[in-house]
């Protein structure tokens, strides 16, 4: 039996492939089976490198979330002044909503098992911190909070919009929520 020392990216694959079968079919439609196939693994491997179906998607949507906030690093990290970190946001906001349907129907996946089960609920609640504590950098906790609020917001909305709004309009809803008061 081969071991994950003679293959050392297929626990990455076999997360990977669960992603995309989540992306594609939903929470409901993924087995051990379907995740095997798709990461062309033998079925073993599942139970090699994760205690059971739950730990495996557990641990998926923990890696997504880690891509996300990386996300908000990468984007937030060089911002200098307030107006920086504006623009950091707006731009995040655009590149979340514009980016792969992928990551919107994983998001929301994730946010529906979080509504039905505590170790998701706990999961996106350490998200949530990670991205204000980003946030928290350039504004006051509260405003990261609400910042927080409004690039979920307006990404989902944006993303499912026929005719999303343009930049400005998002340049000025964070400006608003950035303004001092």
């Amino acid at each position: 039996m081969a071991t994950g020392h003679t293959d050392p990216r297929r626990r990455e694959r076999i997360l990977t492939a669960a992603l995309d079968l989540i992306a594609e079919e939903g929470v409901a439609g993924v087995s051990h089976r379907k995740i095997a196939a798709r990461a062309k693994v033998p079925l073993g491997s599942m139970t090699y490198h994760f205690t059971g179906i739950d730990d495996l998607l557990f641990q998926a949507f923990t890696g997504y979330a880690d891509h996300v906030v990386a996300l908000f690093e990468q984007h937030l990290g060089g911002a200098t002044t307030p107006d920086r970190a504006r623009e950091a946001v707006t731009d995040l906001i655009h590149i979340l909503s514009e980016g792969p349907r992928r990551d919107l129907i994983l998001v929301q996946e994730l946010y529906t098992l979080a509504a039905r089960h505590e170790p998701y609920r706990e999961l996106c609640a350490r998200w949530m911190r990670r991205s204000r504590t980003l946030l928290e950098q350039h504004f006051d906790a509260a405003t990261a909070r609400q910042l927080d609020a409004l690039i979920e917001g307006l990404t989902l909305h944006r993303a499912l919009d026929d005719a999303p709004p343009d930049r400005e309009l998002t340049r000025g809803a964070v400006a608003r929520v950035t303004a001092a008061p």
